[in-house]
């Protein structure tokens, strides 16, 4: 355990080897699993728990630090990276009360099957006294799931969001120290799992800004001793500004829309319009999702497999759609032999995202003169577009 203010400590779980997250999110940089533990002068409470691979780390600590009394588990989000080691903390402190709204702890019950008996049910707002320390309860719902809460430690202006604020970034460091890493692994994470709900973020930015806020203490990566920082990153990245961006994501099967995006990526350079470009064959998703965080343009490229998309631009399509950025403009880029409905397909899966689609450009093979004419124009109309908006950096 490490202290963070007196009475109040960090136990982390570091894991430095895991490469994937939920299967599907892929961890570059690893992950911590982060609970905190607060003595008051009357209870003590511990604030979430560890993913299960890590109980046993979670109960040497306290066992090695002398914890002998937990009254209180706090439980801010029920999913298991951050729950799983209840059942294991409750078995060593069988006394202690798991304390969460109503929404969580029904959750808790389905999760990990716990005795409804063990809850202290709170409401937003509530607050729980430790003697010389009082938690204050936040529900913050939908980062990102619907039950999540926060607390706040009145007395030492501690914020502690469980995954709000979070980053998964593996390191021996208990506070941000390399503000340029922590900011991308922070924003990855945004990206990844965040950006779908920034609209309710942004309310609960809101709810937290009337708090003095000396630190945060997020569930998943190093602690923010100055919370300006990521405050103002999230700030920026769930408002609607967007920038002279285009994320160009392409898989290319025999050259010919390989050939597109060359072209069409100097035209849209020759503009002075940044691009962003992605072969889906060996992209990282995360990075393809830190991308889609700013750029104010998307454009899909790919050629036409039997009579549809390439899976992997339709899974790119896929994953953008349900990241819902706040991307302004997308289009469709790509080639066919003999037919299909590439277009339609692709188009059918970005329904989720607020923009207006451009014409697509599709060349039949290679592509000709007046294929590499349409994406000048192509680049044109998102240059004026961009334009338009107002969005010139």
């Amino acid at each position: 355990m490490q202290e963070l203010r007196p009475n109040v400590y960090s136990i982390r779980a570091i894991d430095w080897d895991r490469r994937l997250f939920d299967e599907l999110i892929p961890l570059p940089e690893g992950t911590t699993y982060n609970a905190y533990l607060v003595e008051g002068s009357e209870k003590t409470a511990l604030l979430d728990t560890v993913d299960p691979t890590k109980t046993g780390m979670l109960l040497g600590s306290l066992a090695a630090s002398g914890v002998e009394r937990i009254d209180y588990v706090v439980s801010h989000h029920a999913e298991q990276d951050h729950s799983g080691s209840i059942p294991a903390v409750l078995a060593r402190y069988p006394h202690a009360q798991v304390v969460t709204n109503a929404k969580c702890k029904a959750m808790l019950i389905d999760l990990l099957r716990l005795d409804e008996d063990k809850f202290l049910t709170i409401a937003d707002g509530q607050t729980l006294s430790l003697g010389d320390k009082t938690l204050q309860f936040f529900d913050i719902p939908w980062v990102h799931w619907p039950e999540t809460m926060c607390t706040y430690l009145a007395e030492d202006r501690i914020l502690f969001p469980c995954d709000f604020f979070g980053s998964h970034l593996a390191t021996s460091s208990l506070y941000v120290e390399d503000e340029p890493l922590a900011y991308e692994s922070a924003k990855r994470y945004y990206a990844e799992i965040m950006m779908p709900f920034r609209t309710i973020i942004k309310k609960n930015l809101e709810k937290l800004s009337r708090f003095a806020i000396d630190m945060i203490a997020p569930s998943h990566g190093p602690v923010h001793g100055r919370p300006e920082m990521i405050v103002t990153a999230y700030k920026d990245w769930v408002g609607d500004r967007v920038k002279n961006e285009v994320v160009l994501a392409y898989v290319s099967m025999h050259e010919s829309t390989k050939l597109m995006v060359e072209h069409f990526s100097k035209a849209l350079v020759e503009r002075d319009i940044i691009v962003k470009q992605f072969n889906l064959t060996s992209a990282d998703l995360g990075r393809l999702a830190i991308a889609l965080v700013d750029a104010a343009t998307v454009v899909l490229g790919s050629p036409t497999v039997l009579t549809g998309a390439h899976p992997k631009t339709a899974y790119a399509a896929f994953v953008a759609n349900a990241l819902r950025p706040k991307t302004r403009f997308a289009s469709i880029i790509g080639s066919f032999g003999w037919g299909g409905k590439m277009v339609e397909q692709l188009a059918g899966l970005l329904v989720n995202l607020k923009v207006e689609l451009l014409p697509p450009v599709i060349a039949k093979g290679l592509p000709k003169p007046e294929d590499l004419a349409a994406l000048e124009g192509l680049a044109d109309q998102i240059l004026a577009k961009h334009q338009a908006a107002g969005i010139t950096k």
